[in-house]
């Protein structure tokens, strides 16, 4: 089924800001724009972020053969002290109880991360700095800035509002506040403040980098909608043309983060139509995110693969392993971690392919753009290397970019740079982010924690690189002091 996604319409109630009323900030008579948001919409506007003194400290010399040698010092030792706790079940364990904890709680001052001042210096200084960019758009912007001067093509940047619904309990749970209503009939303002966070998260990023974005964040008619396998409100839909044309205008691409599995399959059917409207120039500036860990993805790209060579457009085709294994149906998980990296390696390296299922054999391949968001560093040199083998063989392959998390995994991204610095035609890197305010990222920052406990020899590995780094260093002094 196809729906129309038009522009929202400058009579409809909610493309005037003077309306919004959230519960965490607010909107009101938007800045000189930077750029109009269409036609329909000639009150929308990016605010102007230009005027910002952000000026980034002056970026570490790489040293050869020493991936993390760019890392400032002070972040390197937030990093040993996170990958300490990582890498020891007994520290981990209690960390990740107290992060659940925190994140179900509601009402009390004490446990309040936004309200209780000790509560919220001591999250900030550790895993919240160590995993997002910043609670206002002024640090976000400087941490963009910070990523970028490291030597990364772009951030990949998301706010951080979201919705997780529990398998075990069959709830949801709404990350933030919500927008308080003011009473404008036919308004949701869920959609309507998720909207003004999105593109307020947009005018952060710039030409290149890409915008994430966590649909359920949108609110509880959107949930519902998706719950029942249906197209979300016309309002939302308003919301996500206006979105992706701004961003296209602006060439910034836009990921569509993978979710509950409760939500995923209408998220995939919206993803599919903004990307038949907005994918057909040749490359793809929307991408779909798919959960390798689940055992019905590799069908799942497969299906879009065809709806993708049926009606002309490019698949925007982003891999990643899996962040919901909480919440989600075990039943529907891989059972084991080899059916996950089997599953995750036959679409990577299909892809690069241009082979999978019967498409690069018996049926054409159609436009796909690749991105690989992994931790694995067998799993990225190796799509990275037969890509490297295809292009100086003269074989077709796809366009191929990487992505790690902010704060996870550094040793994989830097490794990658220095292969793409040193002429081995390494692919653009991206660190990818969110920001929000700490209640809002706390949901986002326990699935961190959780990746970290589940991939127990990956958060060694990255333990052992810090402290190598950190002795290197220790090294580098008393030879200078001597």
């Amino acid at each position: 089924m196809k729906v129309s996604l038009g522009l929202a319409s400058a009579k409809t109630p909610w493309a005037n800001p003077a309306f919004i009323v959230s519960g965490r900030r607010s909107y009101g008579k938007p800045t000189q724009p930077r750029q109009a948001l269409g036609a329909g919409s000639p009150h929308a506007a990016i605010p102007e972020t230009s005027s910002l003194e952000l000026r980034s400290p002056p970026a570490r010399k790489s040293v050869s053969g020493a991936p993390l040698s760019v890392l400032s010092t002070g972040t390197l030792l937030r990093s040993l002290l996170i990958t300490t706790v990582s890498s020891n079940r007994f520290l981990l364990i209690p960390s990740l109880y107290t992060l659940s904890f925190l994140s179900k709680s509601s009402g009390s001052f004490l446990l309040d991360v936004d309200r209780n001042p000790v509560l919220h210096a001591i999250l900030k200084k550790t895993f919240y700095d160590q995993f997002c960019a910043g609670e206002t758009p002024e640090q976000t912007k400087a941490c963009v800035d910070r990523l970028k001067a490291l030597g990364f093509k772009g951030v990949i940047l998301t706010y951080a509002k979201e919705t997780v619904f529990d398998h075990l309990t069959q709830s949801a749970h709404e990350t933030g506040k919500t927008a308080a209503a003011s009473g404008v009939a036919g308004v949701d303002f869920e959609i309507e403040s998720w909207r003004c966070g999105t593109l307020e998260t947009a005018a952060q990023v710039g030409e290149g980098d890409i915008l994430a974005i966590k649909l359920t964040g949108a609110g509880r008619e959107v949930t519902k909608a998706f719950a029942e396998d249906k197209f979300p409100p016309k309002q939302m839909l308003d919301a996500l043309d206006e979105i992706a044309t701004t961003c296209k205008q602006r060439g910034i691409k836009i990921i569509v983060d993978a979710e509950s599995t409760h939500f995923q399959k209408a998220i995939d059917r919206v993803t599919l139509e903004l990307m038949r409207k907005f994918n057909g120039d040749g490359y793809a500036a929307i991408y779909n995110t798919y959960q390798a860990y689940l055992k019905s993805t590799t069908d799942n790209v497969i299906n879009h693969l065809s709806e993708a060579s049926k009606d002309g457009f490019t698949l925007g085709l982003k891999v990643v392993r899996g962040a919901y294994i909480l919440s989600d149906n075990r039943s529907r998980i891989h059972d084991t971690k080899r059916d996950t990296d089997n599953a995750y390696n036959y679409i990577s390296q299909g892809a690069v392919k241009r082979h999978i299922g019967d498409f690069g054999g018996s049926k054409p391949f159609p436009s796909v753009d690749l991105l690989l968001a992994s931790h694995n560093r067998e799993s990225v040199f190796a799509a990275l290397k037969l890509h490297q083998q295809r292009v100086k063989e003269g074989k077709p392959t796809v366009p191929i970019a990487f992505g790690q998390l902010h704060g996870m995994s550094d040793e994989v991204s830097f490794s990658l740079l220095q292969e793409k610095n040193e002429g081995f035609g390494g692919p653009d890197v991206f660190k990818c982010s969110t920001w929000g305010s700490m209640g809002e990222c706390l949901a986002y920052l326990l699935r961190r924690a959780v990746e970290n406990r589940d991939a127990v020899l990956r958060t060694t590995d990255e333990h052992t690189a810090v402290k190598s780094e950190c002795w290197r260093r220790l090294k580098s002094a008393f030879a200078i002091a001597n």
